[in-house]
């Protein structure tokens, strides 16, 4: 087991800065020994905070491949724009690196299968660090789940519904990659907040796996409509948006499951990641915070209001081991505690040079719906098929991690 932990840090924007400061210096035995990023100034700001945080001057650069090559470092956080996700991943990996790898779409479904190949041929590990995998309402409903409450799991919804239009509006000035996104690309481009804890509640890639899907998008009006109104001078008031409004795409799995994921980040609308699960005796809805059991809840049928927030009542018997120990300990900064916890679950592999709980494969397929959807959508709606990662392993993988950040299986 190594304790301390020598880390680099790859794209430092309003993501990767965030991570560093709540997350990456609070945490103990673990130094940002290297920052880099394309822009100067991002990498200057970011060593004077590890500087000033922990006392050490980390080693600064633009090109990422002098920190990969760097014998010192034991991992690196990749938090770059999406483009860059899965190039840097799979050099690192080349590199021997442990890689805990932000969240973002594909772009061609080479860069998925490279990144599988490249994890077959190097045995690196690389974590797709999906922090909504350990949500405490996630982390409950897949414990539920593994205890049969809500019966054999028949659908599953989930989305990111999120106005963005500030952000993509202003990406130019902020430098950020969505506006490019949002100009060129139509598709599901950022499945993965939604589709990590379902994905986990169906076991996929471990027994099941995604076999196909349809993709539909709305006409693009949101984003013209904020900008004529709140900048009517930017050269983008007359923009042509590929990406449409709203994504729906449903997804097929090999047992017969099927999956329903929304995109909806360019109107105006309150966040939620819209998480439903519903079996065969019962179901759990995100949005008015609800568990439906059957025997229990159906005299409420058509009163349902009256058990709007009633998750509350299940917390006692149902929250998920990870949670109970997280909240003795004092839950920390970052997207409800949420970034603490999946970067806890990197390093704890890193240290015991073990595997990690997202691996590859779930990496590879959580991010190819991005590069289906765009095809479904280019023909009016079509079902495109998933390639299967795992070349056939899924059907009786036997590698489940055995560890507290599991989750594959529920460790006490």
């Amino acid at each position: 087991m190594k304790e301390n932990l020598k880390i680099g840090v790859i794209g430092l924007g309003c993501r990767g800065l965030s991570l560093l400061e709540n997350v990456m210096l609070p945490m103990e035995n673990v130094t940002v020994a290297a920052v880099c990023d394309l822009y100067d100034d991002r990498t200057k700001d970011a060593a004077e905070k590890v500087e000033k945080e922990n006392g050490n001057k980390p080693f600064m650069t633009s090109d990422y491949r002098e920190i990969i090559a760097m014998p010192e470092i034991d991992a690196v956080i990749v938090t770059t724009s999406w483009r860059d996700h899965a190039k840097i991943s799979i050099d690192a990996m080349k590199a021997g690196k442990y890689v805990g790898c932000e969240v973002g779409g594909a772009y061609t479904m080479q860069e998925c299968w490279e990144l599988v190949r490249t994890h077959e041929e190097t045995g690196a590990q690389c974590m797709m660090m999906e922090n909504c995998c350990y949500g405490r309402d996630e982390l409950m409903v897949l414990n539920m789940v593994k205890k049969g409450v809500f019966g054999e799991i028949v659908h599953c919804e989930g989305g990111y519904e999120h106005d963005l239009r500030d952000e993509v509006a202003n990406g130019k000035e902020n430098r950020h990659y969505r506006l490019e996104n949002y100009l060129n690309r139509n598709c599901e481009n950022y499945p993965t907040h939604e589709l990590g804890p379902i994905a986990k509640v169906l076991n996929i890639n471990r027994g099941n796996r995604m076999v196909s899907l349809v993709s539909m998008a709305s006409k693009s009006a949101g984003l013209n409509e904020y900008i004529k109104r709140e900048k009517p001078e930017s050269e983008l008031v007359n923009a042509s948006f590929a990406q449409g409004d709203v994504v729906t795409t449903i997804i097929k799995c090999a047992h017969g499951e099927t999956i329903t994921l929304t995109l909806d980040t360019t109107l105006p609308r309150g966040y939620s990641r819209g998480f439903r699960v519903q079996g065969t005796k019962g179901m759990y809805m995100e949005d008015n915070k609800s568990v439906f059991i059957d025997g229990e809840h159906n005299k409420f049928d058509f009163t349902w209001k009256e058990q709007w927030d009633n998750v509350e009542k299940y917390r006692e018997q149902y929250d998920h081991p990870i949670w109970k120990k997280y909240l003795s300990e004092g839950v920390k900064k970052g997207h409800d505690g949420m970034d603490w916890l999946v970067f806890s679950a990197f390093f704890d592999a890193v240290r015991n040079n073990t595997k990690v709980p997202i691996d590859v494969y779930d990496m590879a397929s959580w991010m190819a719906v991005s590069v289906l959807s765009e095809e479904s959508i280019a023909k009016g709606g079509a079902p495109v098929y998933f390639p299967d990662f795992t070349n056939g392993k899924w059907v009786n993988r036997t590698d489940e991690l055995d560890c507290h950040y599991s989750l594959d299986k529920i460790c006490e």
